[in-house]
């Protein structure tokens, strides 16, 4: 970061606000690039200046007048961030999800991805230079089908996605990663985490050792802080990970039982 190793690059980071999305670009931002980013709501905190667009990715016709908008004001975008994500869907297993909320899991885990992918690529495959990141998530190699099924398949399939797209992109002079957080400490996080011990009539706390049980414990004993997963993505997109692509980045304490 002393190095200001990212000057002259200029990164987008959906879902940019908050938690981990923040974290990253204010990590971006302290290694000198100009980032921009996106949500529903304006950041509560914006002491790094990024250049803030309001709209709902999810949302195919709002993307594509949003990232127009980004070109047209910046001209190119040379890191992407791909971090908007989440789930709105009920807990209790396969019968209590509806058609609805397969649909609404897949646009904002998959697709909303796919198209901010389309829009910006070409811009970088004209530069013959470039980095996307895709988040995702241990669901997606590890499903936790009680409460969290559908948004599991989506990112699971956005894995599948971005090693597809690294194949035909990286020949081309752009990189292609994914990185996969555990279970992370944002607010996002604790109203989940919330809404489960409502639901099932015990305490956050405990909420959260079962939530860690079930995941098969995490030997860091902690959930990662935000700035763990942005300082992997710093380093990802920089200059020193050049030879890096196509990979999924799991950071999750050691969570994942399997090699």
């Amino acid at each position: 970061m002393e190095n200001k190793e990212l000057t002259g690059k200029i990164a987008l980071v959906t879902g940019g606000t908050k938690g981990i999305g923040k974290a990253i670009a204010d990590r971006l931002a302290q290694a000198g690039a100009t980032v921009i980013i996106t949500a529903r709501n304006a950041p509560a905190d914006n002491k790094y200046g990024h250049h803030f667009i309001k709209g709902d990715l999810a949302n195919a016709s709002e993307a594509m007048t949003v990232i127009s908008s980004i070109l047209e004001k910046f001209g190119k975008v040379d890191i992407l961030i791909n971090n908007m994500g989440g789930s709105n869907s009920p807990s209790g297993g396969f019968g209590v999800l509806t058609d609805k909320h397969w649909e609404d899991e897949i646009q904002l885990n998959l697709l909303a991805p796919v198209r901010i992918d389309r829009t910006i690529l070409p811009g970088m495959l004209e530069n013959k230079s470039g980095v996307i990141i895709h988040i995702s998530s241990i669901s997606g190699i590890s499903p936790l089908y009680e409460s969290l099924g559908a948004y599991a398949v989506a990112k699971a399939a956005l894995i599948n996605y971005s090693k597809s797209l690294s194949k035909e992109v990286t020949p081309k002079g752009v990189r292609v990663l994914t990185v996969s957080p555990g279970m992370v400490k944002t607010e996002t996080m604790d109203s989940f985490l919330g809404t489960l011990a409502e639901s099932a009539g015990t305490t956050i706390d405990e909420i959260t050792q079962n939530l860690m049980a079930s995941l098969g414990g995490i030997p860091m004993g902690r959930m990662a802080d935000p700035k763990d997963v942005a300082e992997l993505v710093g380093y990802l997109v920089s200059p020193r990970a050049s030879y890096l692509s196509g990979a999924n980045y799991v950071i999750d304490g050691g969570t994942i039982p399997t090699i």
